[in-house]
């Protein structure tokens, strides 16, 4: 009888517990995840350990073994922040929120900040997640402090909020900016105020119809004339040509489209976020592993450089969009699952104790610009750790 009652209280059990996998595959998956987010854990602690008073981290040159940190101004400020966030949301180890706290205290000012399009990704990407993780008063304030700072450098004549400051009577918008805008449609649905939602969607709008070709690849930037809108010069900056598609940005295109449509359920939004996946998925120069080179139409493929940031960002989006997209439900998830994987290898993902402490090796920042060349990059390992996590999520809800 003892014996019957102990089986029937462990069918029980058995029965109460999450479905964690609905496949061999996604247990695999899942195992690998688990892996990468104790190595990211154990990276990060060795990273907190480098990083100086009121600096945030940027990358590590290990020719050199440079640690490479910025001040809070520089646009990549809020993804150390972030990380750390995510890593204590897994974890639950308080030496990642204490850490996270400690820099949220160095990043507040930059609230005001009226120079920068980039607010979403410092603001969002940190005291957003931190508001997730334990809504505060403080944390909305700060935030709608943020939402109307980028808010100011919106043009209603263009239609975008400017991204770069140039010459008299240039208006620059990059589609990095793209990313930005989820910080404007969280303002509004905190307050009721509707301008904040229409600032994004009318950036998404005139930005669907500027910065695409016809095969959905982006331009990099789109420079229009301040008085009236018109365009002057379509270019790049980051990219191999002004008629390239440099991978990142595709990324941005599509993580931005995806969210977008999150946010309104505008059937316009999911059409362009699958357009723009299409043409990465379906590309002639897509690599066989989902980490792409750094520019679709580098002028030395194979031999060119991967991105792994971008690879990083197209995960996480390619994610969400499974989810909102029945058609192409199972290819945006395989295309998701093989980059993680991907990014799980020896090739991709760092050894613990090297690499500044930063989970993934072999981004790339600009080439044009000699900078950031194969290096780890702060965004890379946020958007790596947020694609693993939404994983997760997703097929644990069963959304996947």
């Amino acid at each position: 009888m003892k014996f019957i009652f102990s089986f029937i209280i462990l069918i029980a059990s058995i029965c109460q517990q999450p479905v964690l996998a609905q496949s061999k595959k996604e247990a695999g998956i899942l195992v690998q995840i688990e892996t990468n987010l104790r190595d990211a854990a154990r990276q990060y602690e060795v990273m907190m350990q480098l990083v100086p008073p009121g600096q945030f981290p940027r990358t590590y040159n290990a020719g050199i073994d440079k640690f490479v940190t910025s001040n809070s101004s520089w646009w990549c400020s809020g993804f150390y922040p972030g990380s750390l966030l995510y890593l204590y949301k897994e974890s639950k180890n308080k030496v990642f929120l204490d850490e996270a706290n400690r820099m949220l205290g160095f990043l507040e000012k930059e609230k005001n900040n009226k120079n920068t399009h980039d607010l979403g990704f410092m603001m969002y990407c940190s005291f957003g997640n931190a508001n997730k993780l334990n809504p505060s008063e403080k944390y909305k304030d700060i935030l709608l402090t943020s939402a109307q700072s980028l808010s100011t450098r919106f043009n209603p004549t263009v239609g975008c909020i400017k991204s770069w400051n140039g010459k008299p009577g240039e208006y620059l918008v990059i589609i990095d900016n793209m990313m930005n805008l989820e910080l404007l449609f969280w303002a509004t649905k905190v307050t009721g105020d509707s301008s904040y939602y229409k600032i994004a969607t009318t950036h998404a709008n005139t930005t669907m119809q500027h910065h695409f070709r016809d095969d959905y690849s982006s331009y990099h930037v789109v420079n229009y004339n301040s008085q009236t809108g018109a365009i002057n010069e379509r270019k790049t900056a980051q990219g191999f040509s002004d008629a390239s598609a440099w991978a990142r940005g595709q990324a941005w295109g599509l993580y931005g489209y995806t969210m977008t449509y999150r946010e309104t359920r505008d059937q316009r939004y999911l059409d362009q976020a699958n357009h723009i996946a299409r043409f990465i998925l379906k590309h002639k120069n897509y690599p066989a592993d989902g980490i792409p080179y750094w520019d679709f139409d580098a002028d030395n493929i194979p031999d060119a450089l991967r991105d792994v940031s971008a690879a990083a960002v197209m995960a996480s989006a390619l994610l969400e969009l499974s989810t909102y997209s029945k058609e192409n439900k199972k290819t945006y998830k395989a295309a998701a699952e093989k980059i993680i994987m991907s990014l799980s290898s020896e090739r991709y993902k760092a050894k613990i104790g090297t690499n500044g402490g930063f989970i993934l090796e072999h981004s790339v920042g600009s080439i044009p610009h000699k900078s950031e060349v194969d290096v780890p990059l702060t965004y890379a390992d946020y958007y790596f750790l947020e694609a693993m996590l939404r994983y997760k999520s997703l097929v644990e809800t069963g959304k996947i």
